[in-house]
């Protein structure tokens, strides 16, 4: 089992709210309406671990250790809002979050494969590593920069531990688990070629809720994370090709092969995906 070796690792780094964060460096005139407003959006997004939470433990009910690790990072996941929250309860307290509106994103999402998922969320952590790092740099307020900071490193600390257990999986399943990696990795490694950013906060989820089916499309602004990312921390091109980058070297890492372009793990998944028996045919109606 993983679990208790990645409970010790992650509690052995755990931040304390009152201790690690420098609540008296507050600097007021350095905080923006502006900023302020997208600090209440991250916090209600953060929120989006609890429906997370629960898709996990449903999809994984075969997988006592998987879905014990969930309850850790369902913990430090919860955190990241209370903090956002905290912050803003100290210094804006108009903008605190209400218990409506961190409702309004708790959704029961469709199932889904649970190698897809794993895959999806471990690409989720890479990619918020790097947002969080980005707005760290956005924000002049230097409590805040701190926090955003401090979020980052938890979000690489998690996306090790998908990696655990994605290296678990392929020792078990094999080109199954290959496959299903290689897959998501394609999709979430070309976010240049889509609309919209990638991450499990943005992706439909519910057919039954759609076209309400994203966390985001649940928050009080809708549109508010592609403004953020575009318009105010400025996550370029240089930003992405950071996170491409290092999906690829963990997919390389991962798969015991390199891929320098997100064609070559693309060439990679067919060649395993074609070693595998066909799907089932559709048997509806």
């Amino acid at each position: 089992m993983l679990y208790p070796e990645l409970f010790k690792q992650l509690e052995a780094v755990r931040w304390d709210m009152d201790k690690d964060i420098p609540w008296d460096q507050f600097d007021a005139s350095q905080l923006s309406d502006e900023q302020a407003q997208t600090i209440k959006m991250n916090a209600i997004t953060e929120w989006a671990a609890l429906p997370a939470t629960e898709m996990f433990l449903r999809d994984n009910r075969d997988d006592s250790d998987f879905s014990a690790f969930i309850s850790v990072w369902f913990f430090e996941e919860q955190k990241h809002s209370l903090v956002l929250m905290e912050y803003l309860r100290r210094f804006r307290p108009e903008l605190v979050p209400t218990e409506e509106e961190l409702h309004a994103i708790r959704f029961e999402f469709d199932p889904a494969p649970a190698l897809e998922t794993l895959m999806l969320h471990f690409c989720g952590e890479i990619r918020l590593n790097h947002w969080y790092r980005c707005a760290a740099e956005w924000h002049t307020e230097p409590v805040i920069k701190q926090i955003y900071t401090t979020l980052a490193q938890d979000e690489a600390r998690h996306g090790g531990a998908y990696l655990r257990y994605m290296k678990r999986a392929i020792a078990k399943h094999g080109n199954e688990a290959k496959a299903a990696f290689a897959k998501v990795g394609v999709l979430m490694a070309s976010a240049r070629r889509t609309a919209q950013a990638l991450h499990p906060t943005n992706l439909h989820v519910s057919k039954a809720h759609y076209p309400r089916d994203t966390v985001q499309s649940r928050l009080p602004d809708p549109e508010w994370l592609e403004q953020w990312l575009s318009q105010q921390i400025h996550f370029d091109t240089t930003w992405e090709t950071k996170v491409v980058d290092r999906l690829l070297h963990n997919m390389s890492l991962l798969m015991e092969r390199s891929f320098k372009t997100v064609q070559e793990l693309n060439r990679f998944r067919k060649e395993v995906s074609a070693t595998l028996p066909p799907e089932p045919a559709y048997q509806g109606a």
